[in-house]
């Protein structure tokens, strides 16, 4: 139900304002085959720098042949890396490992910049990820997820046949580890991760915990759950747990613990609460607050111990 006074745009309509970003993104992962999630983040990046006042990024982009948009992915991947890394200071930065960007938008934009202004980037991306790209361009990376999996069918295919014509007596020839198709799994983005420094399991678990609610009568999976932020923030998950309940119930919430707090600051957006929307259906988190046990109230002191008078005491 949309709250009285705001409006919902449509997904067709939502499209298409975000039409140049949707070709942007449709170049990066079906002509130059780029990784889908690591290019959602590039995008984010370009239209993050537009609202801090950097103009027409994404426009530029696709004025500009394929071999430069390339380098200049890698280059935002470079500043996505400084970005999500805490370890890393303006001054440890150099200021010409982004001359295509320096040079794309007219100023001298290099990455002590992204250092410096580390907390205002991570929550604007984390915002546009969440409310702009995900909607915007799931489409698209669902044809891109597809489509490499279907390459990766087909290059094991050819294999076979390669490996059948040079060894016609073998019923069977195992592919080398490289060319196995694995079980399919969620894209990771290594970026969005938290570097390995930071994924440290010295903090109590209630304390890089996230505490998500869903909406009754729309089943979640564990599954969907986990694939939802694996893809979205990379490896950040390092347990899940969904409520029990019995065989013919719907869990109503669910605790995921991550890697690091700071994790959790990434995931929320600097925000109390957040509201995702996974496969269509609501989800709200919120850092999990345990429910600690009171102390115990100290016995009062027994009563002073009076002598008895005929004592003469």
């Amino acid at each position: 139900m949309v709250p009285r006074g705001a409006y919902f745009v449509p997904d067709q309509q939502f499209n298409m304002f975000h039409n140049i970003d949707r070709e942007l993104y449709t170049v990066l992962v079906m002509n130059l085959c780029r990784d889908s999630v690591e290019s959602l983040h590039c995008i984010a990046l370009w239209l993050w720098l537009e609202r801090v006042g950097f103009k027409k990024v994404v426009t530029k982009l696709l004025s500009l042949p394929r071999v430069l948009v390339n380098e200049l992915a890698d280059e935002a991947l470079a500043c996505l890396g400084v970005i999500h890394n805490e370890k890393v200071s303006p001054l440890s930065t150099r200021r010409n490992d982004t001359p295509l960007m320096q040079r794309l938008i007219d100023s001298e934009l290099a990455l002590p910049f992204f250092a410096k202004h580390r907390l205002i980037a991570v929550r604007g991306l984390a915002k546009l990820v969440n409310e702009v790209c995900m909607r915007a361009l799931k489409d698209i990376m669902q044809q891109a997820v597809e489509r490499k999996a279907h390459q990766s069918l087909a290059d094991l295919s050819l294999y076979h046949q390669q490996q059948q014509r040079q060894h016609p007596r073998q019923v069977q020839v195992q592919p080398p580890l490289a060319a196995r198709v694995p079980t399919p799994a969620p894209p990771r983005v290594q970026f969005g991760s938290l570097p390995a420094a930071a994924q440290t399991n010295e903090v109590h678990p209630d304390d890089r915990t996230i505490f998500v609610t869903f909406s009754k009568g729309y089943l979640v999976h564990e599954w969907e759950v986990r694939e939802f932020f694996t893809r979205l923030y990379g490896n950040c998950i390092e347990s899940l747990h969904m409520q029990d309940v019995m065989p013919n119930e719907q869990p109503l919430f669910a605790r995921i613990v991550c890697h690091s707090p700071a994790a959790i600051e990434y995931i929320l957006n600097g925000n109390v609460k957040a509201k995702f929307t996974i496969n269509g259906k609501h989800v709200w988190a919120r850092k999990f607050v345990p429910k600690r046990p009171k102390p115990a109230s100290p016995a009062p002191p027994p009563p002073p111990f009076n002598l008895p008078v005929s004592l003469g005491i």
